[in-house]
């Protein structure tokens, strides 16, 4: 798979037109000589692979979409928390300035004879407790939203994971079925369908978030 997407175009293309279309002229005589029964198994065998080629070809690009599709939402969401942490720290810097001060203030207000002034002091200072308490709030919600965004990101880096490894057993299918139209082995039939079933699999487990 390139970064494009799901593409199937490859050495197994030629091998699967060879199967489906080369038994032409060429070869014509021979499949004379096998009877209609044989040249009707092979042909059968031949539809059924190329068939299945086309179906987990289709299904490889439906995964390929979803894995790019949920790597750019990580990327956004990873952004979204970066995002939130600078707003978090700016209100952080905000409180720590306010709690310098409020220290000023209660300095001034000890060092003030008067009770007056000392009245004065005391009213910033709770004015200063009260706005440091509404900064902390906001603070701590912007920072639990990083966190949330964060792992979104990583739930959805996750997701990207699976897409990307059921498109991959989907592709390897893929490959056997070129294989298996080439030295018409049995054994690599079942293989393909076992690693196709695989990454049917795998997807259904991205498509669960599991």
């Amino acid at each position: 798979m390139s970064s494009g997407g799901f593409h199937v175009h490859g050495p197994h293309d030629h091998a699967i037109e060879h199967a489906t279309h080369g038994h032409g002229d060429g070869h014509g005589s021979d499949h004379a000589s096998h009877g209609d029964e044989g040249h009707g198994g092979g042909n059968s065998s031949t539809n059924k692979i190329a068939m299945f080629t086309a179906i987990v070809a289709t299904v490889g690009a439906i995964f390929a979409y979803m894995g790019g599709a949920t790597q750019a939402n990580a990327g956004l969401m990873k952004n979204d928390a970066a995002i939130k942490k600078t707003e978090a720290s700016n209100q952080w810097n905000y409180f720590q300035s306010k709690s310098t001060k409020q220290s000023l203030a209660e300095l001034a207000r000890d060092l003030t004879p008067g009770e007056q002034e000392k009245a004065k002091y005391q009213a910033k200072i709770d004015r200063y407790e009260t706005e440091k308490n509404e900064i902390k709030k906001v603070a701590e919600g912007l920072e639990a939203d990083a966190h949330a965004f964060d792992q979104k990101s990583e739930a959805q880096m996750h997701q990207h994971h699976r897409w990307a490894q059921a498109t991959t057993a989907l592709q390897v299918a893929i490959a056997l079925a070129a294989i298996a139209l080439l030295t018409r082995k049995k054994w690599l039939e079942w293989g393909m369908y076992g690693v196709a079933a695989v990454g049917l699999g795998v997807g259904t487990m991205a498509l669960l978030h599991i």
